[in-house]
């Protein structure tokens, strides 16, 4: 397979050959030549030790490649707890210190704003269609441009789904609300909160518990039911409000591009197939895990009011969020040809979608 084939369909392909069935029975991949050949590489997370489904992911995908390599392909995962630069992922992989990352694109969006669209974008694709458009509608093969430039390559890590939009300390009536209100929120969405007149705020995961009993932001965006019951947020705030900004947020591989290079073919191979079961379980089990942290939520947790943004707060929101694209896109041309790319295949899909889930979900 040529290396621009193995980057765009190795991952897509590997699931259809290998199936849900194969992920706790992966064999060695036998080798015709090189077999003395063995490589030790080293991924760095942005993500605090033993930090549920994030770390799992990147952890699978090391016992993974040592059982389809025979051992002669292993995989060393630091968490940030060790490395302590939970936010320097993606220039320690740049500068190869370490080999790999897990972390997010929009982490980066002060170095490239385009690179958050590999991300989510708020009211943008669901999970489905963004993964359609990673592999059907040009969206590999942009990604490997925008990373390409720094010396890398970026891979699917896995998808959150639809994320909530974060933990209250008071009720969020109008749009005036937010004005003053420091909210840890990331990427896009903290842009447009800003406008209506939030202070975003950027904080790793071991900081933001602290960070909001301690009153140094009012309100929190992280994940969803399954890992913020974990954070403990609920113990603090009672406001718990549904998603707007992240509606399928992407988690990703980095890969030092030289190192890539440098590995044999069949290592080459084994990794792609390895980062993309990996990103199909991660997808799996953050649903499986919001199921659960749903029920959790209710049963134990009475106190918290899962609430939606008033209507008035939803329109405002969208406004702005089209505003700030077009004006990112306006003064960037890469910038504009990605987001133009995800848009029109968002209008085509969104066709299906209406039909199809949108309507099923409707009469079930």
């Amino acid at each position: 397979m040529k290396r621009r084939e193995l980057l765009r369909y190795g991952m897509l392909g590997a699931a259809a050959t290998l199936g849900w069935a194969c992920r706790q029975r992966t064999e060695a991949i036998p080798s015709a030549a090189g077999s003395a050949v063995r490589v030790h590489w080293r991924l760095a997370t942005s993500w605090p030790p033993n930090f549920p489904v994030f770390e799992e992911g990147p952890r699978r995908l090391a016992e993974r490649l040592e059982k389809m390599s025979g051992g002669r392909f292993t995989l060393e995962v630091d968490s940030a707890g060790k490395h302590k630069a939970p936010f320097g992922v993606f220039d320690m992989v740049r500068n190869g210190t370490y080999q790999m990352g897990h972390t997010a694109a929009y982490y980066w969006k002060g170095k490239e704003v385009v690179m958050s669209l590999f991300t989510t974008v708020p009211f943008g694709m669901n999970v489905l269609e963004q993964y359609a458009w990673f592999f059907y509608g040009g969206g590999m093969e942009l990604m490997q441009e925008v990373f390409g430039k720094h010396g890398l390559l970026s891979f699917l890590a896995g998808n959150t789904g639809v994320q909530m939009g974060g933990w209250f300390r008071r009720e969020i009536r109008s749009v005036q609300d937010f004005r003053g209100l420091k909210v840890r929120i990331p990427g896009l969405g903290g842009e447009v909160l800003a406008r209506l007149g939030a202070e975003p705020i950027i904080l790793p995961a071991g900081e933001l518990y602290t960070a909001l009993e301690k009153r140094v932001i009012d309100a929190v965006e992280w994940v969803s039911p399954a890992i913020d019951l974990m954070m403990g947020f609920q113990e603090i705030a009672e406001y718990y409000y549904l998603g707007w900004h992240e509606p399928a947020a992407e988690l990703q591989y980095l890969v030092n591009k030289r190192s890539f290079e440098e590995l044999p073919p069949e290592f080459q191979a084994m990794l792609v197939t390895a980062m993309h079961e990996t990103a199909l379980e991660t997808t799996a089990e953050f649903f499986a895990r919001n199921v659960e942290g749903l029920e959790a939520l209710r049963t134990k947790y009475p106190h918290v009011k899962i609430l939606r943004f008033p209507d008035e707060v939803v329109a405002a929101l969208k406004q702005h969020t089209r505003q700030l694209l077009q004006e990112y896109a306006a003064r960037d041309p890469l910038f504009r040809r990605v987001w133009e790319s995800q848009q029109r295949f968002l209008e085509r899909a969104r066709r299906w979608t209406e039909i199809s889930e949108q309507y099923y979900f409707t009469i079930r």
